[in-house]
């Protein structure tokens, strides 16, 4: 089954459906989804099953286990940015009693806390919440495995902190904010906490034998800020679009790239993957992949966004093992990218100009290392290396005629203009770096000074 919501190639619409289809046979799965989805709106979508007649769509539910976790983590973002915390927090500050207090808030999103990965026995994904009533039951005697902040270790109870910490700053329960400050904006209808038809029922499939048998959903309890939720493949088609773009009602786009910035160094031997915050980070055949993988009993889940080619992909199948769905997600990806490439919106001028502005735009020198300034819109700027190797970075206005660096080297350094006592141009200053009109140009400005001999030859 498929369907097309803008005009994708008849070639590129079936080799999406020949990578589904491929995934739920070799995968033997009793069934999956997958959805892409650009520019806002759904490209495709296509599905296959076990059962014919049953063949599930981009409305149909499935469980999305861990892909829970970016939904919580945009909730504490945005708490940090209405100020309600600071990601430096220890988490003692705002949720007294736990026991790891000392841990932080940002250590929390990007699994840096060295919490366990998992809460004690009975295995919780399989169990109900209510076996884990308080936080001490999800923590355990021995919460903490490894030194706060000094590796990355996977920690589903981490998650569950951030869940209760939502509730303790904001209020209302964690389900509720959810609901409130980012399903309902978003027009995420069909996310929910527990299931609502049509959804898939999850199954175990036997390694060495084409039979299957039922696996239990249990309601996870605490443990819900972690993999409780239920999505289908066109809402998270929609919430990775947010994850690379940003929605003011929601998260702002500045917010959205500080969370896709590595939060710590990944696993030695492990450098095409990462994790920001609250996202896992992935580099595949050249292209660096934003988004979450996701697995319950029953249920596995894979929603990836290339940010860079705007193309988002969702994968959901509802078998305990066999197909991995955010390599499938990838590969979407990747074959509606080189297959049909985004068609750049039309070059227009600025619709205002600053005249002091454009008067600092064209070469700027640091030492010998030619520069050039650029406008970029909205009163930012972007200083690019002219020639060989530099460190390029983008600045967003700050409206008090300073720049602050958005990327590269310069990332959180102020970029600032220097005047002389006639209001002229002296230099930039950047991080206490000074880019001047010429190279050494004479003068006050260069530090150390410009020999009085000016340049010579041998």
């Amino acid at each position: 089954m498929t369907s097309s919501f803008e005009a994708l190639l008849p070639t590129t619409e079936r080799a999406l459906l020949h990578r589904v289809a491929t995934a739920q046979t070799e995968g033997r799965t009793p069934s999956l989804v997958g959805a892409v989805a650009r520019d806002g709106r759904l490209l495709w979508e296509g599905g296959r099953s076990c059962v014919d007649g049953h063949v599930p769509d981009a409305d149909t539910q499935y469980r999305i286990g861990s892909i829970t976790k970016p939904f919580t983590a945009v909730l504490v973002m945005r708490l940090r940015d209405e100020g309600l915390l600071d990601l430096n927090d220890p988490l003692e500050k705002h949720l007294p009693g736990t026991g790891v207090g000392e841990v932080t808030v940002a250590q929390l999103l990007g699994h840096s806390a060295g919490l366990a990965a998992e809460s004690p026995a009975p295995w919780w994904e399989r169990t109900p919440g209510s076996l884990r009533p308080e936080l001490a039951d999800v923590l355990g005697e021995r919460p903490l495995l490894h030194p706060v902040g000094r590796r990355h270790h996977y920690s589903n109870t981490g998650y569950t902190l951030l869940g209760s910490l939502v509730e303790a700053v904001r209020g209302v329960s964690w389900e509720e904010a959810l609901k409130a400050e980012i399903l309902q904006p978003l027009g995420l209808t069909r996310t929910t906490v527990q299931p609502v038809a049509p959804h898939a029922g999850g199954w175990a499939v036997h390694p060495w034998a084409d039979v299957m048998l039922p696996e239990p959903t249990e309601d996870l309890g605490l443990m819900a800020p972690a993999g409780q939720l239920w999505s289908t493949a066109a809402d998270l088609c929609r919430f990775a679009l947010f994850l690379a773009e940003g929605d003011e009602r929601v998260l702002g786009p500045e917010t959205l790239r500080e969370m896709r910035t590595p939060a710590v160094a990944p696993e030695a031997g492990d450098w095409d993957s990462g994790y920001g915050l609250g996202l896992q980070l992935v580099r595949r055949g050249g292209r660096t992949f934003v988004g979450h993988s996701g697995s319950l009993p029953g249920f596995l889940a894979g929603l990836w966004v290339g940010v860079e080619d705007g193309v988002a992909a969702v994968v959901l199948a509802n078998a305990t093992s066999g197909p991995v769905p955010g390599a499938v997600a990838t590969d979407l990806v990747r074959i509606v990218a080189e297959a049909e490439p985004r068609i750049p919106q039309p070059w227009r001028p600025l619709p205002e100009i600053d005249p002091a502005l454009l008067e600092l735009t064209g070469p700027w020198y640091w030492g010998t290392y030619a520069y050039g300034l650029r406008i970029t819109g909205g009163g930012g700027v972007e200083l690019v290396p002219l020639r060989g190797p530099g460190r390029a970075s983008r600045f967003r206005a700050q409206g008090d005629g300073t720049w602050i660096g958005l990327d590269g080297y310069y990332a959180g350094e102020t970029l600032r203009v220097v005047r002389r006592e006639d209001d002229s141009v002296s230099h930039l200053d950047l991080g206490s770096f000074v880019f001047t009109r010429e190279p050494y140009e004479a003068g006050d400005a260069v530090p150390g000074g410009v020999d009085a001999d000016g340049w010579r030859g041998l």
